[in-house]
């Protein structure tokens, strides 16, 4: 009886852990001229658990209209990063646009579902610096006012769907002597596992219409294992 008890409590233990714990996402984006570097953290449990993805190729086929990206996969900062090449073309894009279609028209309220989980979601950091330049100081200067308009607009949203908890720090820098591209964002974001559960269950529960037909490779695994569940 005793046994029981102590399993009983631990495993509500880890269910409270598992609704209650938080989950910490780094976004780091960095693009110098034609350099473009993309990296993702998970953190969860103080940073016991580590998971991370980093981008650091993005290029175009040589041999064809097709986007080239590297990544890297790892489980912590010492671990040895598992390396992924993969060719992206047009047509994959806009198979999962397609693929995307076909999901969204299969969940009833999907706007609102996602909104209620974005709510709970806190941005902690949020820093945009740039630098622009056209090698021309009178088009660099025109350039400079829209790029303003476009950091406040994408701020602006971002903050209506999710809870901005620090001032954003953004800046433009012209270069009126030279041609320059360069981008370096960085945001952190925290949320609940218990809110991304809550998100997923609606899902599920305002799934209509049957399995999608889905074309891109990706979704097509999902929606197998959708396929090979007992009814």
């Amino acid at each position: 009886m005793l046994g029981i008890w102590i399993t009983a409590s631990a495993l509500f233990l880890f269910i409270l852990l598992l609704i209650f714990m938080k989950i910490t996402v780094i976004f780091d984006l960095k693009h110098v001229g034609d350099d473009d570097e993309i990296k993702i953290k998970l953190k969860a449990i103080f940073g016991l658990l580590k998971y991370t993805i980093k981008i650091p190729l993005v290029k175009v086929d040589p041999d064809g209209p097709n986007i080239i990206i590297k990544e890297e996969k790892s489980l912590s900062e010492t671990s040895e990063p598992k390396e992924i090449d993969e060719k992206i073309s047009p047509n994959d894009m806009l198979e999962s646009i397609k693929d995307l279609k076909e999901l969204t028209e299969h969940v009833v309220h999907l706007n609102t579902i996602i909104r209620k989980f974005l709510s709970h979601v806190h941005i902690t950091r949020f820093e945009w610096h740039s630098q622009l330049g056209t090698g021309d100081a009178a088009t660099t200067g025109m350039i400079i006012g829209p790029g303003w308009t476009i950091k406040g607009s994408a701020v602006g949203i971002i903050s209506s769907y999710m809870k901005l908890k620090s001032r954003p720090s953004l800046s433009i820098e012209p270069n009126f002597n030279q041609m320059s591209s360069k981008t370096m964002l960085s945001c952190m974001l925290h949320f609940r596992t218990g809110h991304a559960i809550v998100a997923g269950l609606r899902l599920l529960k305002y799934w209509r219409g049957g399995r999608p037909t889905l074309i891109n490779q990706q979704f097509s695994i999902l929606s197998k294992d959708k396929k090979n569940k007992p009814a």
